[in-house]
């Protein structure tokens, strides 16, 4: 488990990131942060949602551990930013305004299952973020995502779409994997 400054250390580590990403100046001294926090050196998967007034304004992540945690923030914050290809690039005007929150990721598992009703006892509603694939397509959703979608068939629904397979994709027996996360964001 993750403790409060750590989690602190790494929420500032994205918002620096963003706006580095932005402002388009150095802002981040790695060899400082490895330094201070050598935690940062371990593998982690990480994902960055940053919103505007509650809506989101980008969302982008890891979903498997392949760098450090210091290098995994700092470029899914930036990409968060800059590259989410359903927004634009936030601004300069954006930064004061916008709210960051980040998800670590624990490492995906198969979850085995004999069909739709076996894989709804099986998932933990509004517990489990959830992977699936089927041939070369493939989405997530985080666990976060169960508060707008509360229902298993709505969740599987919107999450099949969001694969580029038709709504009922259940039917055709994907590969699901799920996965926890951790979610940090400022206290209010």
């Amino acid at each position: 488990m993750m403790k409060k400054e750590q989690q602190k250390t790494l929420l500032q580590l994205a918002k620096d990131a963003i706006s580095e990403a932005v402002l388009e100046k150095k802002i981040i001294d790695k060899t400082q942060l490895l330094k201070e926090h050598p935690w940062l050196a371990n593998k982690g998967a990480v994902f960055v949602t940053i919103n505007k007034e509650h809506h989101l304004r980008g969302c982008i992540g890891s979903i498997i551990a392949h760098q450090s945690l210091l290098e995994d923030t700092i470029a899914n914050a930036k990409s968060a930013a800059l590259r989410d290809p359903r927004f634009k690039p936030i601004t300069q005007e954006e930064l004061s305004s916008l709210e960051v929150e980040l998800s670590l990721l624990t490492e995906p598992k198969l979850l085995e299952y004999k069909d739709e009703a076996d894989l709804k006892r099986k998932i933990r509603v509004g517990q489990d973020g959830v992977i699936i694939k089927y041939n070369h397509y493939q989405a997530t959703y985080l666990p976060s995502v169960w508060k707008q979608i509360e229902t298993f068939e709505a969740f599987f629904s919107s999450l099949c779409q969001k694969a580029g397979l038709m709504p009922n994709c259940l039917t055709l027996h994907p590969t699901i994997y799920t996965y926890e996360a951790l979610k940090i964001k400022d206290e209010s």
